[in-house]
């Protein structure tokens, strides 16, 4: 049987986060979000026809939006604002030059296998010089997102990809995968305003904590 997505009081989540954040240190860290894909390049598209492109922004400008609400809000830049186009080069350029101290880059998953569900987190598999919190922080955020929205967890894993190739050596770099819109349940998840609010605010719990 499928696992069942959680259904979870938004105001209550709200509620938590805020005494989460309350807690938290004063020292705020540089963090680089990088929206993935974006102008011509959609992304995966989802099998009810929403882009890859537009949820992932859409999460980001919840997770601003969150931010900047906060008595003391963290210190957060987007690779892209609007849905334009970024080179791969151009992203992690932005990170090195902001001194950034964590590269988050969000995306959506897809499979030829409709039942494929879940969130993965990547790291580089180029060692750099902060491998070894890169891939603790992407646990953190996986835990946390698989808390949270009740997703199930597909597990850190490695890969070559560019984002993370460049930035591995910099500062702690992630990418990641945030359901799969191959996924019915997930496709349809991902197209509701209440879901994407709960998973912005999950990714900033995570954020915060770093």
């Amino acid at each position: 049987m499928k696992k069942v997505l959680k259904n979870v009081s938004f105001v209550f989540l709200l509620l938590k986060m805020c005494i989460v954040f309350s807690q938290e240190p004063t020292a705020q860290k540089r963090i680089v979000i990088d929206v993935g894909h974006g102008g011509k390049d959609a992304g995966a598209i989802g099998i009810n026809g929403i882009q890859e492109k537009d949820v992932v922004l859409d999460i980001a400008n919840a997770i601003l939006k969150f931010n900047n609400e906060l008595e003391k809000p963290l210190d957060i830049y987007l690779t892209r604002y609007k849905d334009t186009l970024i080179s791969l080069s151009d992203r992690t350029k932005l990170a090195k030059t902001l001194k950034a101290d964590l590269f988050v880059s969000l995306h959506c998953n897809h499979s030829d296998n409709s039942d494929a569900r879940g969130v993965e987190v990547y790291t580089s598999s180029k060692q750099g010089e902060y491998s070894k919190e890169s891939v603790f922080v992407g646990y953190q955020i996986e835990r946390t997102l698989c808390k949270v929205i009740g997703y199930e967890s597909r597990g850190i894993k490695f890969a070559n990809f560019q984002v993370l190739r460049e930035t591995v050596g910099n500062c702690i770099s992630v990418l990641l995968e945030l359901g799969f819109l191959s996924n019915k349940e997930e496709s349809d998840y991902l197209s509701n305003t209440t879901n994407i609010k709960f998973m912005a605010l999950a990714i900033l719990q995570s954020l915060k904590k770093q």
